[in-house]
Formats: C-alpha cells, sequence, structure tokens
C-alpha cells in the first residue's frame, strides 16, 4: 500500500529559487526512510509539505497520503484534516507546552478524537490517561509524566513528543530534524525509539536527518536531496563518503556526526577511514 504519493512538487518562496523543484517519489507501508541532505535542500520544506502545514505552487503537483489528496496545485483538498488525523509530526524544536506536564502535553494526540469542549479543558477520561500513560512507557519517560515539560532533556521531550504521535494513533510519522541538537546519546534513544514505533506497530516514517551515519544504522532506504531536488533514491548502504563528495562536493562534510578524512591518493584503499565514518556517536 502506498502512504505517500507525491508528484511533479515545486515550491518557490522567492522568485527565480525554488525551494522544492518538481519533486516525485513514494513511500510505502511500513518503510522507515530516511530524508538527507545539507542545509536549505529542502527537507523541512517537504515534510512541510507532506503534512498539508504549507502549500506548494499554483502549478505544484499533486501529494497524496493514504490515497487521498491532501493538496494538488498549491489548494489544500477539503479532506486533507481527516487526512491528518492519521499523520504524527516531531519538530526538531520538540513543540511541546513548556508549562503544561508531560502526560497532558502527551494527551493533545488526542485532541482529534474527543470532543472540543474537553480538549480545550484538557479534561480527559481514566482510559485516556491511561493509553497515554502506556505511550510514555514505550518510550521510556513515564517516570516523568507529572514533570513540566521544561523541565525534560531535549532527548527526553523528544521521545514525549513520539509518545504524542502514538497516543494519537498516527499511521505516518514526519520527524524534521528531530536529533538535531541532541547528543549522540539522546540521539539513538530517540532513533532508537521511532525504529521500535516502526517495527512493532508498522507505523510509517519518514525521518529527516543531517548525519548519515544514522540514516545507514536506522534506515534501509534513504532518499538524498541538494537544491529542492531528488537526487538520489535507494539503499542507505550506497551513502558511502566517496558517493556524498559526487553528491555534495564540500558540504559532504556536513551530513557526518564524525568528518570523514580528506579522501586517500589515488589508488590507494583506506579501510580505516570507513569505519570512522559509520562508527557509532
Amino acid at each position: 500500500m502506498l502512504v505517500v504519493n507525491i508528484s511533479g512538487l515545486s515550491k518557490s518562496f522567492t522568485r527565480g529559487k525554488r525551494a522544492l523543484d518538481n519533486v516525485s517519489l513514494q513511500v510505502r507501508e511500513g518503510e522507515m526512510v530516511a530524508l538527507i541532505g545539507a542545509s536549505g535542500s529542502g527537507k523541512s520544506t517537504l515534510i512541510r509539505h507532506i503534512a498539508g502545514l504549507l502549500r506548494a505552487d499554483r502549478d505544484g503537483g499533486m501529494i497524496e497520503v493514504f490515497g487521498e489528496v491532501i493538496q494538488q496545485n498549491g489548494r489544500i483538498s477539503r479532506g486533507a484534516r481527516k487526512v491528518r488525523a492519521n499523520i504524527g509530526v516531531v519538530f526538531q524544536q520538540f513543540n511541546l507546552v513548556s508549562r503544561l506536564t508531560v502526560l497532558t502535553n502527551v494527551l493533545t494526540g488526542m485532541l482529534g478524537q474527543v470532543p472540543a469542549w474537553r480538549g480545550s479543558l484538557c479534561l480527559f477520561t481514566r482510559a485516556e490517561r491511561m493509553q497515554a500513560m502506556t505511550a510514555l512507557k514505550r518510550v521510556g519517560i513515564d517516570g516523568h509524566a507529572t514533570k513540566k515539560a521544561r523541565n525534560l532533556s531535549g532527548g527526553q521531550q523528544q521521545r514525549a513528543a513520539i509518545a504524542r504521535t502514538i497516543t494519537q494513533g498516527a499511521r505516518l510519522i514526519l520527524a524534521d530534524e528531530p536529533i538535531a541538537s541532541l547528543d549522540p546519546a539522546s540521539s539513538r534513544k530517540v532513533m532508537n525509539t521511532l525504529e521500535r514505533v516502526n517495527r512493532e506497530d508498522n507505523v510509517t516514517v519518514i525521518v529527516s536527518l543531517h548525519q548519515v551515519d544514522y540514516a545507514r544504522d536506522y534506515c534501509i532506504r534513504a532518499i538524498a536531496m541538494r537544491d529542492g531536488k531528488v537526487i538520489f533514491d535507494g539503499p542507505s548502504t550506497a551513502l558511502t563518503p566517496e558517493f556524498l563528495r559526487d553528491l555534495y562536493g564540500e558540504y559532504s562534510s556536513e551530513l557526518f556526526a564524525i568528518p570523514p578524512e580528506p579522501a586517500p591518493a589515488k589508488g590507494k584503499v583506506v579501510e580505516a577511514q570507513k569505519d570512522m565514518a559509520y562508527a557509532p556517536s
């Protein structure tokens, strides 16, 4: 089953420069796909379009999610709200309400399922609270449920955001640079959590990443972007330092948690370089 189907997607923010340039791709149910690229490549813009948070150009193509049109030629469809109920978004800056408890933040994943008056007053049933606690336990932070969100570390806040998508019952998770501001240990915990939800719940995950190391470790498939275009779509194992230099030139160094060494002299093979580039953070 196709979960995401994009054809001819284009978006221009300034005259003459496209943030997305005729992007076409498909993602099937149960895939965990890495979206990689240097800064300004169009990753975040693409994710926001799939979520229906940004409109494409008037002649900017079409996006379907779960077989329903989210937008076409710059118009958000009338049925987009219904489709969004099945899409969970995890942002780089956590997007939690800092003054609310972790449990209440996770419960907001149910706002599309409960009466508006209850949601606005944060009145949730015992069963709904238990469901949210189960989600927090799955991501390993149930012991922090009563803390204010602002008192959690960055990695814990990001796992709370993932718990919110679990409570929501999302069938597609769009994670926009979820580990960009985290230390290596926290990054691994967040990526492990996304991988577990993908594997155990068959939830489709599209995660944008700066670091190729994580793409190789957690995603079978990778989509590489540059200047708003898809320039590679294939196995993440193909993303060697040499291949990335061909794709991105001098900007390829941005894509490693540990920058690779300079290319070896012609005719020499330096296996240690590969080992270093892909060493766990």
